[in-house]
């Protein structure tokens, strides 16, 4: 963006150079610290950038792959020329490689939320940069929050998921040499290409003459998610006929990472051609593929990770000889991408064109009239025995614990044994299956930016997608056995009435159904520099449309499961806006704020969707309410930014699916949360000192305090094709009434966390770090059926317990915070050039200590009522005992990268 802000009087000037060779550089950003003002160097490394300010600023200059060179500058109303300023070849780039590995980790299982460290790759912030590198490996959130308040654009077009309102990573993963031109707007802040999201928004340009031309070659070993990496990039760089494009191949692979059993297997390419037709008009045709299989890994409780340790995984077992994960994720969903860019004095232009067709996949083993396969079922455990209501049999237990750790994982041949029963007639009482989506999603983008003025800028745009899903279960290997009856095991009825009963491998069972959704969203936002006072004020109109046609009649909901449902449209909008005041060129202070309504996710509008049509009853529009205030400091030496903040989500829409002796009785329930309230404040700490030119410290904190904000109104929802003396009732659902939430913790990672730094980059390209971190004030997700009125209820009389008075419920749902720890993290680097070709060599080494932490987890709601709970939980080690996720143990990255 060749963009000026303010009345031009005078100018800074000045020649951008490589410092190995004095070659000029082409497109550096020249910025003046907390300013808009940014020009960008001509083809001779050339900069003239206008102004009519006055005082002490600092001048940045900065270039991809290049260390950011900060100039402290006395702006008096004369030109100044700034004579060669050289840039030094950035010896820890690829430390983003690094944080590329640690999001891979975010793929544990279905109860994990995603974390948010992709986002915050390109942001140069310190205390974004901890959260990314440091953090990040505990599953810090920034604020708490979860990563759809983040939005990530390819070419300015929106990716974020319609269903769960989340970036999927996995759909550029393998392809970080055309993914580094990145631009982020941290929180709030006025972007470029969106409205966004309130945690902040990442643009990734693809287009090839916005990277390095040239060849680059890198490979990688890593004990974290993969084992080993290839890469490969070739770059033509701009020729003079105006034509440049882009070709990217990598390969990852791992037998299994750190968990024990998760499998790793990943193949990427993509190409992309860019023609520049003029300087005015120019074009892009993108196109990419990813393919991404790995094993899953399973929360556990304290119980099996005593017996166990943290690498401890259930889902995987060795058939013949070699390990099979009964848990695989397999996504690979390609696109191809079309951009127009009009660039002119005044008036950008951009159109994207987006056809994304593709497929995910969850493995799953199925049991039906069997035993459970997971060799941590309850039932299993010494705990069962223990925790007996007819008492402990210490005998039991002990056999139950020399059982477990003798043969702890997945028994492959005793599940082939079992569909190999001549008894059953060739009929499975194993499947593994597979739960698929097959999304075809249509993506139209539109957006532009005017230059009202030398001092308004005036941004606006317009999106809109459609969304085809296809949703069903798929045979995907009957282990031995002949067919599967498509037969709901608990009511004994069938999943489609109007199919074939007998299911054989690659048929669909269990459910089928479709998602159509639509979105439609414009906004536009204006921005003013008026020297010491900035501001920008935005708002969207978003308009979201979603509908189920049913594919399967469903015995168990014969009227409301096949066909289509009515159309659900949500039409809502959004306000933000933002004020900065400049105290001097090197201090200022900013104040931002929005109030947003949004569409219910499509994964929280169906009650359950597998079975039936059947809506989300008193479904609400959400809100979110946030509000930050943030000082900047900007000295030579002294760079940093304080944060407070206040974020409140109103209205949210939650279901959750769970086995429950509840006391108003027992079954299988989709549990419904509406009015749901979040509540997240706190302050955020970035320091950054640069005590020489080798030697360099950092300081970051984060106090937050998440919690839940409302007493949400629950309701258990159950099929009725059971007796009826075996129902909760005969209507199919129960009003709870309110859970007593307000006040809880929320399990969004630690709440508190604290880094100091150090680093050392040496002037013969060689650098070190090291960065202590301590992070605490961790909750796990807590159960909310136990904290409705029904808990106290005595299911077999439907009274209170006795002796559940409001002291004994309090202790017994007291909520713990996990443990707090430290981690250490070692990284370094070092580079060489010669004859043109650059070799770098990068390593980190996290969680140096081998230290054991959890990253999260959640309550289990099997024990609904009281009696039962306090009853599990009187030996000290419950059979339904929260379930955690493990944070890894000492891991290391090593990547070696060759550009020529």
């Amino acid at each position: 963006m060749n963009t000026v802000f303010g009345q031009t009087s005078y100018s800074v000037s000045g020649t951008v150079l490589t410092s190995y060779n004095n070659v000029a550089i082409e497109g550096a950003s020249i910025r003046i610290e907390g300013k808009s003002i940014e020009v960008r160097t001509n083809v001779d490394g050339q900069f003239a950038l206008e102004t009519d300010l006055m005082g002490d600023y600092i001048l940045r200059i900065t270039f991809q792959d290049y260390e950011s060179k900060r100039i402290p500058i006395v702006l008096d109303g004369k030109s100044l020329n700034l004579g060669s300023i050289l840039l030094k070849r950035d010896i820890s780039v690829e430390q983003q490689d690094n944080l590329i590995t640690l999001t891979d980790a975010e793929l544990l299982d279905d109860e994990s939320t995603s974390n948010t460290l992709g986002l915050l790759q390109a942001t140069r912030d310190v205390f974004l940069s901890r959260a990314a590198f440091d953090f990040g490996q505990a599953f810090f959130r920034v604020r708490g929050y979860d990563a759809q308040e983040g939005e990530v654009l390819l070419n300015g077009v929106p990716m974020n998921k319609l269903f769960d309102g989340r970036p999927q990573w996995n759909n550029w993963g393998g392809l970080n040499d055309i993914t580094r031109n990145q631009e982020y707007s941290n929180g709030l802040d006025a972007s470029d290409y969106t409205f966004g999201g309130i945690l902040g928004n990442t643009n990734i340009d693809l287009r090839p003459s916005g990277l390095r031309p040239g060849t680059r070659i890198s490979t990688s070993a890593s004990n974290r998610t993969y084992a080993g990496r290839l890469m490969a990039t070739y770059n033509s760089g701009m020729k003079e006929n105006g034509f440049a494009y882009v070709l990217s191949g990598s390969r990852r692979w791992a037998k299994e990472g750190f968990i024990d059993g998760t499998l790793y297997d990943a193949y990427s390419l993509s190409g992309q051609l860019e023609y520049e037709l003029d300087d005015n008009h120019s074009f892009l045709l993108s196109g990419i593929f990813t393919s991404n299989r790995r094993g899953r890994s399973s929360a556990i409780t304290e119980e099996v990770f005593s017996l166990m340790g943290n690498k401890y995984n259930p889902y995987w077992g060795l058939q013949d000889g070699k390990i099979r994960n009964s848990r695989e994720r397999f996504i690979s969903e390609p696109m191809v991408l079309f951009n127009y860019f009009y660039n002119a004095d005044k008036l950008d232009l951009s159109l994207g064109l987006v056809y994304q067709n593709g497929t995910h996949k969850r493995s799953r083993l199925g049991y039906y009239n069997a035993p459970n396969p997971d060799p941590t079922y309850y039932r299993y455990l010494p705990s069962f025995y223990v925790n007996s209501p007819i008492g402990a049999n210490f005998i039991s237990a002990e056999m139950a614990k020399n059982s477990f750790l003798k043969d702890p994982q997945l028994d492959w041949q005793n599940v082939y044994s079992a569909n190999a029963n001549s008894s059953l007639g060739g009929e499975a009482v194993y499947v593994l299956y597979d739960d698929v989506v097959s999304d075809a999603q249509f993506t139209a983008n539109l957006n532009g930016n005017f230059q009202w003025d030398p001092n308004i800028k005036v941004d606006f745009g317009i999106m809109n997608r459609y969304l085809k899903s296809k949703n069903f279960a798929e045979v995907d290997d009957l282990l031995g056995a002949e067919f599967h009856r498509d037969i709901d095991p608990f009511s004994n009825t069938r999943n489609d009435i109007d199919s074939n009963l007998e299911k054989r491998e690659g048929d669909f069972f269990g459910y089928n159904y479709e998602f159509q959704a639509n979105e439609l969203r414009a906004y536009s936002q204006i921005s003013a520099d008026l020297n010491k006072w900035k501001f920008f004020l935005a708002g969207q109109f978003n308009r979201k449309a979603y509908q189920r046609t049913g594919k399967f009649q469903n015995e168990r909901f014969l009227e409301n499961s096949l066909g289509a449902s009515r159309n659900i449209t949500f039409s809502n909008f959004g306000v933000k806006g933002g004020l900065t005041h400049a105290i001097t060129g090197r201090h200022w202070v900013t104040m931002q704020g929005a109030f947003i309504k949004r569409a219910p996710l499509l994964q929280n509008v169906f009650v359950n969707p597998r079975e039936s049509n059947a809506l989300v009853p008193n479904m609400r529009t959400e809100t979110v309410s946030t509000l930050d205030i943030n000082y900047f400091l900007r000295l030579p030496n002294l760079t940093g930014r304080i944060t407070g903040y206040y974020t409140r989500f109103q209205n949210i829409t939650d279901i959750n699916f769970f086995f429950v002796d509840s006391g108003v009785g027992s079954d299988f329930v989709q549990e419904v949360l509406t009015g749901l309230d979040k509540l997240h404040l706190g302050t955020e700490l970035g320091l950054e000192y640069q005590v020489s030119s080798t030697v360099k410290l950092s300081l970051v904190s984060s106090i937050g305090k998440y919690v839940y904000a409302s007493d949400p109104l629950v309701t258990i929802n159950f099929d009725t094709a059971s007796a009826e003396e075996e129902l909760i009732n005969v209507q199919g659902f129960q009003d709870l009434g309110p859970a007593k939430l307000k006040g809880y913790k929320l399990g969004q990672g630690p709440q508190q966390a604290f880094a100091f730094g150090m680093e050392y980059r040496d002037p013969k390209y060689w650098w070190v770090g090291v960065t202590a971190n301590y992070l605490a004030n961790n909750y796990a997700n807590i159960s909310t059926i136990t904290r409705t009125d029904s808990f106290v209820l005595n299911p077999e009389t439907g009274q209170r317990f006795p002796d559940a008075t409001e002291e004994n419920v309090d202790a017994l749902l007291e909520q713990k915070s996990l443990d707090n720890f430290y981690l250490l993290n070692l990284v370094g680097g070092k580079s060489w050039l010669k004859n043109g070709k650059y070799l770098g060599v990068f390593a980190s080494l996290n969680n140096l200590f081998d230290t054991t932490f959890r990253t999260g987890g959640y309550e289990q709601s099997r024990n609904g009522n009281f009696g039962q709970l306090r009853q599990d939980n009187l030996s000290g080690t419950p059979s339904f005992a929260p379930k955690y996720w493990y944070g890894y143990g000492r891991t290391f990255f090593l990547n070696i990268a060759l550009s020529f």
